[in-house]
């Protein structure tokens, strides 16, 4: 019989798994959960290669977000390809998308498209912000004022004044 595996995956060690770990056994009924902390590139990924190991043909693998298997649509694709080939079903929760038949595999890759779209679009708009405020003589929201409000505590810091003390005097 078939097992539903879960993959979850973090980028930082501060950030939490639980979350994920509960959806993938509570809601979609994951025997076992693999994780990854703190890695970004697919290959670099113990758990996913653990789990890749594990499973068996017609094992369903299950996500919740389609970001937990990579940033950009290209990197989902290459990760979700040996799933394919190995006869795996895929499954990402909250998208509600599989690969189950062809229709269902179109609708992942135009969904998977559109979310890529999005990507570039915010990463233009993040440069077009960091442009505009250097145009403005500001550094990330910043002017050149706060700078140097902020330098004058940091000296005063190192000269032995309390932080909270310099900092209210960063702010008069």
């Amino acid at each position: 019989m078939p097992n539903v595996l879960g993959y979850a995956r973090v980028s930082t060690s501060d950030q939490d798994l639980n979350a994920q770990r509960r959806r993938l056994t509570e809601d979609a009924g994951a025997i076992r959960v693999f994780d990854d902390i703190g890695v970004d590139k697919r290959a670099d990924r113990p758990g996913l290669s653990e789990m890749l190991g594990f499973c068996r043909t017609g094992d369903t693998i299950c996500v919740v977000r389609l970001d937990r298997l990579g940033r950009s649509l290209r990197e989902v694709l290459e990760t979700i390809d040996p799933f394919k080939a190995r006869g795996l079903a895929f499954r990402s929760l909250e998208e509600g998308l599989d690969i189950a038949s062809a229709a269902r595999e179109l609708a992942f890759h135009f969904f998977g498209t559109i979310a890529h779209y999005e990507c570039l679009l915010i990463n233009e708009h993040s440069r077009d912000r960091n442009g505009s405020a250097c145009a403005r003589d500001k550094r990330h929201g910043q002017s050149a004022n706060d700078i140097d409000k902020l330098a004058s505590a940091l000296k005063l810091v190192e000269g032995g004044i309390p932080v909270a003390q310099a900092a209210r005097s960063r702010t008069h």
